[in-house]
C-alpha cells in the first residue's frame, strides 16, 4: 500500500497571515513540518498541498527547493486538492497534516499507519479514519490527548475518493474529512490515544505567542538532534514558564471547546 503524508499549507491565515513562512530556527516553520512528517514510519514519501492562487507562489517555490512534491488545486475547495493529489501521486493511502503544527511528532503520526495495518490483520478489517486524539477535541471522561498539534489523520484513498463525490457541504470540502468522521454509522472510526491526558497543552501555531512558544522549544532542543514530544514534556517540566509564552491563547481555545 503506497502511502503518502499530505502537508496542507497556505499564506492566508486570518490570525497570522504568512505563519508557515515565519522563521524558527533559522528555517521556515513548514521546512520543519515536511521534514518531520517525512520520518514517519510507514510513509513511503512526502508531498506539500497548497493552493493554485498567486498568494501561495513562495510555498510552492520552498517545496520546490527542498524536493518535495507540490501539488496545487483549489484554494477553498481542499478536499478537491487531496483528492487531485492522491491521484496524482498514486497514493493508495494518505497521512494528513497541516503546516501550523512544527512539533508534529513522527512517532505519533506512525501510530495511525500502524493501527490501520492491524486493523487489516484482525477479526473487523475494515477501517476507514484514524485520527490523533488531541487538545484540539472536546474532553470527555477517558479520552487522552495528545496536545494540540500533534494533529493527523490516517485515510484510504478510496476512503477520500468517496468523500470527494458525496459531499455537497461547504464546511467538509473546506476541511477534507468531516464528511467521513460526522458519519460513524457509515464509517468505521478509530482514534490514537496518548498514554496518559495531555490535551491542556497547546503547540500549534495560531497567534504571535504560539509563534513564540515553538521558538523557545526550538531553541532548547532542536540543536540536540530529531525530538518528540517526550523531549517536549521533559523540557516544559524543568522550564513550566514556557508555557507562559502562549497561555492567554491556551485559555482561549479551551473556552472555545
Amino acid at each position: 500500500m503506497r502511502t503518502l503524508g499530505f502537508v496542507q499549507a497556505r499564506m492566508g491565515s486570518t490570525r497570522l497571515p504568512g505563519k508557515v513562512l515565519e522563521q524558527v530556527a533559522d528555517r521556515p516553520m513548514l521546512a520543519h513540518v515536511l521534514e518531520r512528517v517525512a520520518r514517519t514510519p510507514g510513509l513511503d514519501g512526502v508531498a506539500l498541498l497548497t493552493s493554485d492562487t498567486p498568494q501561495d507562489e513562495p510555498l510552492r517555490r520552498l517545496g520546490a527547493e527542498l524536493g518535495v512534491a507540490v501539488i496545487s488545486g483549489s484554494s477553498d475547495d481542499v478536499l478537491d486538492r487531496f483528492h487531485l493529489a492522491a491521484r496524482q501521486l498514486g497514493a493508495e493511502a494518505i497521512v494528513r497534516v497541516t503546516g501550523d503544527c512544527p512539533l508534529v511528532d513522527p512517532e505519533v503520526l506512525g501510530e495511525l499507519v500502524r493501527t490501520y495495518l492491524q486493523r487489516l490483520s484482525g477479526p473487523a478489517p475494515s477501517l476507514h479514519h484514524v485520527a490523533v486524539a488531541t487538545g484540539a477535541m472536546a474532553a470527555r471522561p477517558g479520552l487522552r490527548r495528545y496536545p494540540d498539534g500533534l494533529d493527523g489523520e490516517f485515510f484510504t484513498a478510496r476512503t477520500l475518493a468517496v468523500a470527494w463525490s458525496e459531499s455537497r457541504e461547504r464546511y467538509e470540502r473546506e476541511h477534507v474529512t468531516p464528511f467521513v468522521w460526522r458519519r460513524p454509522e457509515r464509517f468505521s472510526l478509530a482514534l490514537v490515544q496518548a498514554p496518559e491526558d495531555l490535551g491542556g497543552e497547546r503547540w500549534t501555531v495560531d497567534h504571535p505567542s504560539d509563534l513564540a512558544f515553538v521558538r523557545a522549544i526550538y531553541d532548547r532542543l532542536h540543536g540536540g538532534g530529531p525530538f518528540g514530544y517526550r523531549e517536549v514534556l521533559e523540557l516544559l517540566d524543568r522550564e513550566p514558564g514556557l508555557r507562559e509564552l502562549n497561555a492567554r491563547a491556551r485559555a482561549g481555545s479551551a473556552a472555545v471547546r
